[in-house]
């Protein structure tokens, strides 16, 4: 969300720390060889090969080519419902024909030991309890003897993740009776809580009567927690960079953070994007001295958000001396990595893979896909003797889009395994990391970050020593390569109808007509935006780019913007260029995940630019394919009078039958996480932090709580507001958007 519109927990969801300089990728290489006097004998040679053979010929019919055999079970060619109209009411607006009920929500009991939840902040006992912060969710398929499924649409298990918490100064105040302590340092007992809302959880579901129910004491419910224990597969396993006094091999870590977007693996497991997870860490302002100043690890801190001195979020590591809090300081005060948690950030920043069927399975970190702030991951359709590609965005201001291409070649039957883990382990352990570089012309390369590309493994700012340094200092190696800094790239999604990959770009406060974030084809807009009496600026309401490839595993692509997010009034010549109406303009789109059943594109929001005439929003759209609108020519002018064209491609204008808004969210909530039953019948969305701006000073005064939902219609004890997962269903039985 833009950071001049803050809200609570804007500062850990706008990390902004790629000060690189990108270049073209040709003077790039050219300048890294050259200081490094490496274009004599062989690696001149390897530079020719990484080069020569990207081109564009395969993109020839590249929308229909590849994964255009792609298809929705029902794809839909319109949207049979009417728009629902902007709202700032403390509720879920649906439309006319819909029905929209609570079925779990932040503190629900799924494990046995947990009594009802109070909703007073006197509970305990969160490892047994829905988490906070309900995000991205997948669904899986159970059959009426509760085996694994493909097609079941009556029963089956949704995994979770549970974000963050919501905050003012340090504490979750929600959760503690009086607010929290605010101050450090914090209390052990209410550290104690805050670690076991973060996470994941795999709930078991099912329709009883036509209404949609979580099972509590199902055998398949599992919590994930910051304490449970994970293993490391991938490149990194073993490096040096992932020692700490817990794994003194570098093999585990203990817990999953700030975990955000999802994806689905072919396979059938859950695939979960640990995002803002480094400002839960904190070191102290002599730590630069105290691991030297040639210290590689520093210049990799400062580029993953943790400067010295930087406070941490909550202050976890205050609440004593046990374990569980000081593995939260990762600053050199031990004799060596052995010692200490120095190296304790660096087991995050991956995506995470877990088997919901299988509640005793450990999860595993899968660094082969690299170390950043995951929004998510999704994979193309698999294609068999083809290998498995996944994309993924840096949900950072300024960071970069990537794809991983798996060494290994799809085998159909790998769908059905048993061992779906092992399965994981053979795609998802090796393979080729790829980042984006956008071009002017509407063109584009995915450049490959590995110790094959000289370019890399001849950086002089930054020594990469093997791939296990590459998975772990993802960014470093992307910036090397001279990859296009993006608005905040969040969700990626596949369309199942012609394989074109969508990315959201939230937005990005920084966005300036000229410098370090000057405007270019990619990211054309910077502009002016009123939001009551405050002006913002930068590409303050973000937009939708979407990619088209021969293969999924090409490295040459087209791309186009799907569409400029802005509000309906907003000029239509430089701002609002898809030409929004009142039924589907927004802001700040977010997740994005395209239905199986229907083709239907849902957009969803995380808006604090708009919301002073809206609360946050689910679309739906079906979307068409790269190359279908026009070229647009943007002209601003300069402080001194000159101007600046900058050329962009716009993807062709969306009519309401095509797109439009389907839901609006209560106040304070961001619209997040999205998953359907196979018939498309049945949908879920989760309701994210509603009340957000709500004052910790007014934590025993519901009256003045910025939301009492879903308190407000009819679920649970109390008036806290509470994050929340919701089930969607039609009137009349039929498709959802139909």
């Amino acid at each position: 969300m833009n950071s001049n519109n803050t809200r609570a927990s804007d500062i850990f969801n706008n990390e902004d720390s790629n000060t690189s300089k990108n270049q073209d990728f040709d003077a790039v290489l050219n300048l890294r060889l050259s200081r490094r006097n490496m274009l004599r004998g062989g690696v001149g040679a390897a530079g020719s090969v990484l080069l020569g053979g990207a081109g564009l010929a395969g993109l020839a019919g590249c929308a229909t080519s590849g994964q255009g055999a792609m298809a929705a079970n029902t794809p839909l060619s319109t949207l049979g419902f009417t728009p629902v109209a902007k709202s700032l009411a403390d509720m879920v607006s649906v439309p006319a024909g819909y029905k929209a009920e609570v079925f779990y929500a932040l503190g629900d009991p799924i494990l046995a030991g947990a009594a009802a939840f109070k909703n007073d902040g006197s509970d305990t006992d969160f490892d047994k309890r829905a988490g906070d912060h309900h995000d991205g969710m997948e669904w899986f398929s159970l059959d009426a003897n509760g085996k694994a499924s493909t097609t079941h649409s009556a029963r089956g298990l949704i995994a979770m993740n549970h974000e963050a918490t919501t905050d003012e100064k340090l504490s979750s105040f929600f959760i503690h009776a009086d607010g929290g302590t605010s101050t450090l340092p914090r209390k052990a007992a209410e550290v104690d809580k805050e670690l076991m809302i973060h996470g994941l959880s795999v709930i078991e579901v099912a329709t009883e009567g036509g209404k949609w129910r979580y099972k509590s004491a199902s055998n398949f419910n599992r919590r994930v927690t910051t304490m449970s224990e994970a293993v490391i597969h991938g490149p990194a396993r073993g490096s040096e960079h992932l020692i700490t006094k817990y794994s003194t091999d570098g093999t585990k870590v203990r817990g999953t953070l700030n975990n955000c977007g999802t994806g689905k693996t072919p396979w059938g497991t859950y695939a979960s994007g640990e995002e803002n997870w480094f400002g839960y860490f904190t070191r102290d302002d002599k730590d630069d001295a105290k691991r030297g100043a040639k210290d590689k690890a520093v210049a990799a801190l400062n580029r993953y958000g943790r400067r010295a001195g930087a406070a941490s979020r909550h202050g976890w590591e205050s609440a004593g001396s046990s374990d569980q809090y000081v593995r939260w300081n990762n600053g050199a005060i031990g004799a060596s990595a052995k010692d200490d948690y120095r190296n304790e950030m660096n087991t995050f920043g991956y995506i995470v893979e877990l088997d919901p069927y299988k509640p005793t399975q450990a999860l595993r970190k899968r660094t082969a896909l690299g170390r950043m702030g995951h929004e998510n991951v999704t994979f193309a359709k698999p294609v068999v003797g083809q290998p498995v590609v996944g994309y993924m965005g840096d949900d950072s201001r300024g960071e970069y889009i990537y794809k991983f291409v798996s060494d290994a070649l799809w085998i159909a039957s790998d769908a059905n395994a048993d061992d779906k883990l092992a399965v994981g382990d053979k795609y998802l352990d090796k393979g080729t990391l790829f980042v984006a570089k956008f071009k002017a012309d509407g063109t584009g390369e995915w450049l490959e970050l590995s110790m094959k590309n000289p370019i890399v493994a001849f950086n002089p700012d930054f020594e990469f020593k093997s791939d296990a340094d590459v998975a772990i200092f993802t960014r470093l190696a992307a910036d090397a390569v001279g990859a296009t800094k993006m608005d905040r790239p969040e969700w990626a999604g596949v369309n199942p109808r012609n394989g074109e990959v969508y990315i959201t770009l939230t937005n990005n406060a920084n966005r300036t007509l000229d410098g370090e974030f000057g405007v270019d084809a990619a990211n054309p807009r910077v502009y002016k935006d009123m939001k009551g009496t405050k002006e913002n600026g930068g590409n303050v309401n973000g937009h939708i780019i979407r990619l088209a490839q021969g293969k999924p595993a090409d490295t040459s692509f087209k791309w186009d913007l799907y569409l400029t997010a802005a509000e309906a009034g907003a000029d239509k010549g430089k701002i609002n260029l898809s030409n929004l109406t009142d039924a589907n303009d927004l802001s700040s789109p977010d997740g994005l995940v395209f239905s199986q059943a229907t083709g239907i594109c849902w957009i969803q929001t995380d808006d604090g630019a708009y919301t002073d005439v809206t609360n946050c929003m689910l679309m739906a759209a079906i979307p068409g394919n790269v190359g279908d609108g026009n070229k647009k020519t943007l002209t601003y002018k300069r402080s001194d009078g000159s101007e600046k064209a900058v050329d962009t491609y716009i993807g062709k204008t969306p009519t309401e039958a095509t797109f439009k808004r389907f839901l609006v969210g209560p106040k304070g909530a961001e619209i997040t996480g999205w998953c359907e039953t196979p018939d498309g019948k049945a949908m879920f969305v989760n309701i994210q932090h509603p009340g957000e701006n709500t004052k910790m000073a007014d934590i025993n005064n519901p009256a003045n709580y910025e939301s009492q939902w879903p308190a407000n219609v009819g679920y649970g004890a109390g008036k806290r507001p509470r994050s929340a997962t919701i089930v969607i269903t039609k009137l009349d039985g039929g498709q959802i958007g139909s």
